[in-house]
């Protein structure tokens, strides 16, 4: 079974909230690979976690991209949108009026 990267961190009794799991990603955009004391940041960014936390969520998110891409996780059956009869569902046809 996959881990759940969004509930909580493997092998932590700490869960995650949403508002910590997008700073999480948000830092992951900011800190890569290549920057020093990068757990050191993202944990800073994210508040409330320590950068062990961080990188062993972060192995976590890993491990589960690698089973949706493998195929081991089925994607999930979402309902399609209703047309409208010109190809637009009700989300698109609000898309499309939207005037920025």
């Amino acid at each position: 079974m996959a881990s759940s990267y969004f509930s909580s961190s493997s092998g932590s009794n700490s869960s995650w909230t949403t508002k910590q799991n997008k700073q999480f990603e948000k830092a992951l955009a900011l800190y890569d690979k290549d920057t020093p004391d990068r757990w050191h940041n993202v944990a800073k960014a994210v508040g409330g976690k320590s950068a062990e936390e961080v990188r062993r969520h972060y192995e976590v998110l890993v491990e589960d991209l690698m089973n949706i891409e493998s195929g081991q996780i089925p994607l999930p059956n979402y309902r399609t949108a209703v047309s409208n009869g010109r190809g637009f569902g009700d989300e698109q046809r609000r898309m499309q009026n939207l005037r920025i």
